[in-house]
């Protein structure tokens, strides 16, 4: 073999090896990871990669039409904008490994509108355009991505979480649970001196069938239930001043919180007992485990719930309802459904529980002949609840001709009271901010309704903002529909004569801002008390929330669901489909997250958080969020920009 054959074939095995190095890289990121070999191959070969000093420009809008596409494998690389702010560049960001830029302009064949800088030492694949579009051309999973961005990265982080989910959600279903989630977690007890009567009045007040008997150290001794009522207490003719200790069934069965379904469905069958008593380690009681329970581990299904909710006849009842509204809204986001759809379930089912709720009530509160409304407002209000959210609610009200107002109001307001204590043990916490229609300010006629919302508009001070982003979204639940929409139609002309106000709501909802970092991916020092965390309803979703009520308002929406407000309001003020698609792409995503953390790490009976640890994400999702908080960035500017907020 001659030198240059020699040489020629050193050449092409160091080719070789640099094109397996690129592949080996390309398939740990998106959208490579789910490309054919072959598409892989091609940019292997195409690519060439360059070296980038810290501080040094890759590209700019001075270096005319975009001659390659960038993909970087190592560093950091901020995105500037130059020259004038658009809506539909992005603003600052930072971008890393597996991130490819400038996909708009290179497709477009024109310059970049952003400067792309180094600000770490950087090596970057460059794939000349002609190559690029070839490969758009040629490769449907690269197209995808291309075309639609956030779609196609959010498609495989929902195949993921899917994965990560099937097991947990399996095991949930199976017999193979642990006691310690399964079953009554506050069972209803007395101590063995109880009188009787004292007894039966708990178990009626109460709703349920049996009581457990234990002393003041929580530890079990007996069980009363109503086999012994009928045995023990009537067929035996005792008094009802009797200690239910001398009537209670003795030594009950337990086990131990770390015991299984399976344990607990054995010992039932064994022992042709109805419940299993659940304690801890010393052997204090924890909890009651049912054979519903058991059956209802097996199977959670929407028509068993809703018949449950319609069916319920207390309380009671219905906490269990609320329990598996949860576990049914678990077991679809592990089988991959989208975060818009797992909203609107979730607030489509509590929204059955609530009127519920209000139907029980209204047995011991008459309000014939008066037409009312419940209605609900903030998130339950645009159907967008997640796992963790409290009440929200008011009444409105027509008094009859010649009736007193006040009067009418007090009987209201008692009767919202019995409602909100209700919903809080079925699992809706009190509101905190007292947004509740046992709150004298949230129980008002239609006229007082709208002199409230007239105030609102003519002065909008920051607690009148502050009250819009949550009363503006109000829907009714129960009672007259028609009293909530002539609220709404009187709230949309008074915001179409007033664009002061909206003006004014535009700069409020500039305020916060996406926690998008000019160095680092992500800003996770803005909540002092959270240190390392983002709050992902605060610095996320409401983002996407506040602008959606803006051009709601401002185009004549009438719908409160965030996504339907941008897609309508979208079609009226002429925003592309490609953008505000993104655009909900990213709320979707935000709001995935949400629902994911709060059932991951959210105690049951417990409201969850919206705090996450971007740092714990994996590559794919942090990715996902860095893109979500950029079409928020995106949205803000051309809301600033419509509105001439500086």
């Amino acid at each position: 073999m001659v030198v240059g054959q020699v040489e020629m074939t050193l050449r092409e095995k160091g080719r070789t090896r640099m094109a397996g190095n690129t592949i080996a890289f390309l398939r740990n990121h998106a959208p490579f990871n789910k490309m054919q070999p072959d598409a892989l191959q091609r940019f292997a070969e195409k690519a060439q990669i360059a070296f980038y000093p810290a501080g040094s420009e890759i590209i700019g809008p001075d270096a005319g039409n975009v001659r390659y596409f960038y993909l970087i494998e190592s560093g950091k690389v901020q995105a500037r904008q130059a020259g004038e702010v658009t809506v539909t560049e992005y603003s600052i960001l930072s971008l890393g490994a597996g991130e490819g830029f400038p996909i708009g302009a290179v497709t477009a064949g024109r310059p970049s509108t952003n400067v792309y800088l180094a600000v770490e030492d950087s090596f970057c694949y460059q794939l000349p355009a002609e190559d690029f579009l070839a490969l758009v051309a040629s490769s449907p999973e690269f197209n995808l991505f291309c075309t639609q961005y956030i779609a196609s990265l959010l498609d495989q982080s929902r195949r993921q979480l899917q994965l990560q989910f099937a097991q947990r959600a399996s095991e949930q279903q199976t017999l193979n649970s642990p006691l310690a989630g399964i079953g009554s977690r506050s069972p209803i007890t007395v101590t063995p001196d109880t009188p009787l009567r004292a007894a039966l009045e708990t178990m009626s007040q109460a709703g349920v069938g049996s009581l457990v008997v234990a002393g003041e150290d929580r530890k079990a001794v007996g069980v009363f239930t109503r086999t012994d009522l009928l045995d023990r207490v009537v067929l035996a003719e005792l008094p009802l001043s009797t200690p239910v200790g001398e009537a209670m069934t003795p030594s009950p069965f337990m086990l131990e919180e770390h015991a299984t379904a399976y344990d607990a469905m054995f010992a039932m069958a064994t022992h042709g007992i109805r419940h299993v008593l659940v304690t801890d380690a010393e052997g204090r009681l924890t909890g009651v485990v049912s054979e519903r329970d058991l059956f209802s581990l097996q199977r959670v299904g929407l028509r068993q719930i809703r018949q449950a909710i319609d069916g319920a006849h207390n309380v009671e009842a219905l906490q269990q309802a609320a329990a598996d509204v949860r576990q049914l809204a678990f077991n679809m986001l592990a089988q991959g459904v989208g975060s818009e759809q797992l909203t609107q379930f979730i607030s489509a089912l509590n929204d059955a529980l609530t009127r519920r709720v209000i139907q029980l009530n209204l047995e011991k509160h008459a309000f014939d002949g008066i037409d009312w409304a419940w209605l609900a407002f903030g998130s339950e209000g645009r159907d967008e609840q997640t796992f963790s959210t409290d009440q929200d609610n008011g009444i409105v009200f027509q008094p009859p001709e010649g009736a007193s107002v006040d009067a009418l109001k007090q009987r209201f307001l008692a009767y919202a009271l019995d409602v909100n204590k209700d919903l809080d043990r079925c699992g809706f916490p009190l509101c905190k901010g007292n947004i509740m229609a046992s709150n004298p300010q949230w129980c008002l006629t239609l006229d007082e309704w709208k002199e409230q919302f007239g105030n609102w508009i003519r002065q909008p001070h920051p607690d009148a903002l502050l009250n819009a982003t949550i009363f503006f979204d109000f829907r009714p639940l129960f009672g007259k529909a028609e009293l909530a929409e002539a609220m709404r139609r009187h709230l949309l002309a008074l915001t179409a004569s007033n664009p002061m106000f909206l003006r004014a709501m535009a700069k409020n909802a500039l305020d916060v801002e996406p926690p998008l970092g000019k160095i680092r991916d992500f800003l996770t020092d803005l909540e002092p008390d959270h240190p390392g965390k983002i709050d992902l309803k605060k610095y996320g979703s409401r983002i996407f929330v506040d602008v959606a009520r803006i051009y709601a308002m401002a185009s004549g929406v009438h719908n409160t669901n965030s996504i339907q407000r941008l897609r309508l309001a979208a079609q009226r003020l002429n925003i592309r489909a490609d953008e505000i698609n993104a655009v909900l792409e990213g709320l979707n995503f935000i709001q995935l997250l949400r629902l994911q953390h709060q059932y991951l790490e959210g105690e049951p009976g417990k409201q969850g958080d919206n705090l996450i640890d971007p740092e714990t994400l994996n590559e794919l999702d942090r990715r996902i969020l860095k893109e979500s908080f950029r079409q928020a960035r995106k949205i803000q500017t051309r809301l600033k920009l419509d509105y001439q907020v500086n």
